[in-house]
This record gives structure tokens, sequence and C-alpha cells, in this order.
């Protein structure tokens, strides 16, 4: 069966917010990637020096869910403020489970990304939906979610 996850952006304090929310759910992180492991990415800028050390994705097992984050760096997506800085990770049970998802959301939305195989091994897509409502959709390589 699909889930759905919550995944929070942040304005370069994802890291403190995480060991925050760590000390108060428990657990570990089941995923701690930095920006400076983002390997080279054709049409893509290249990473600020200071960004490199910065959460490009970070996951904590609270219960059954995930708790998902990463911050916000400026090339990577749209700036963000409150009300634009969170997503609904869905994680599906199939390649095709993941398109379908993926193109009924986006009818009369904004693709940010289409659905492609990702550097981490997840099938994977983000868009806006016509409501407003940002979704990130992927299949596969659960434990890098």
């Amino acid at each position: 069966m699909a889930s759905l996850n919550p995944y929070i952006n942040f304005k370069g304090n994802t890291e403190d917010a995480f060991n925050f929310y760590k000390s108060v759910f428990g657990g570990d992180f089941t995923a701690v990637m930095r920006f400076g492991e983002l390997p080279p990415m054709e049409g893509a800028p290249p990473t600020p020096e200071a960004a490199k050390n910065k959460i490009m994705h970070i996951s904590l097992m609270v219960g059954s869910s995930m708790l998902m984050g990463s911050d916000a760096v400026e090339g990577f997506g749209p700036p963000i403020a409150v009300g634009n800085n969170y997503s609904v990770s869905i994680n599906a049970d199939s390649k095709e489970q993941a398109d379908k998802y993926f193109n009924g959301l986006a009818a009369g939305g904004n693709i940010g990304m289409p659905m492609s195989d990702a550097f981490w091994g997840s099938y994977f897509g983000m868009l806006t939906d016509k409501f407003g409502t940002n979704w990130m959709i992927s299949y596969g390589n659960a434990q890098n979610n």
C-alpha cells in the first residue's frame, strides 16, 4: 500500500530542526544526504560552496510514518516561504502506480521535475497540483526515502 509522508523545506536550518524533532520523537535518522554529495547533472547549476554542507535530504521515522526534509538552496527550486515550504511525499508500490499518481496530480498543475530515475536509486518526480499543493512521488529504494 502506498504511504503519505510530510516533507518540509527549511531556510538553512534543517539539521537543527531535525535534531529537535529527533529529541521529541526519538528514533534514528534513516538518511542524511548533503548537497556536497550531489553528482553533477546536465543543465543544473553547480552547488554553491556555502551550500555543500547543507541538508539535501534527511528522514526520521516517527512511528510507522516518515518525516522528511531539506534545506532550500538558491538555484535548487523556488525560494521558500511559510505556506510553500512543504510537500506531501507518496511512496508508491510500483512504477506504474507512481506514474498514475504523478499524471493524475499533474493535470492542470505545474511539473517541477518529471518522473525519472534519480541518482539515489528511486524513480522520482515533483509537481505542484492545480490547488497549490506540492507533491513528491517516488518508487523504489525505500531505505533512502
